[in-house]
């Protein structure tokens, strides 16, 4: 029953029940990332801006928009038409993967001397050093 009533009204975690009746009446499934993430389309175009079709996605877990590779965010914009599963993006040798925010996570990137880290930083020769008199 919790289950439920957070379905009823989360769209943190996945997908709240308005949006999934809507997506299941107007839409069709279009691909999956690696993520687990589920891309949908509206299967009759002109309801969305400007005549095109309107794109969902549901994120599987928590909704963080980072989340959401280059190639799925170009095609959820309409930058692209044909969705990854069809038309992959040609892959450039300098290129990295894609990996998602990790901000407020455990394995968010803490450099030596931040207040997160574990840490002390090293000297560098810029540090402050008092000033003594003579004499």
């Amino acid at each position: 029953m919790l289950a439920f009533i957070g379905r009823l009204f989360a769209w943190w975690d996945g997908a709240a029940l308005g949006a999934l009746w809507t997506i299941r009446r107007d839409g069709k499934l279009v691909g999956e990332d690696e993520y687990g993430n589920r891309y949908y389309e509206e299967r009759k175009a002109g309801r969305g801006a400007e005549g095109r079709p309107r794109r969902w996605v549901v994120y599987k877990g928590f909704a963080d928009a980072s989340r959401v590779p280059s190639d799925w965010h170009g095609w959820m914009h309409h930058t692209f038409d044909q969705p990854p599963t069809v038309e992959p993006l040609p892959r450039r040798p300098w290129e990295i993967d894609h990996k998602p925010n990790l901000t407020g996570t455990l394995h968010a990137y803490r450099p030596t001397g931040s207040l997160a880290g574990e840490r002390k930083r090293q000297a560098t020769s810029a540090d402050y050093e008092a000033w003594t008199p003579e004499g």
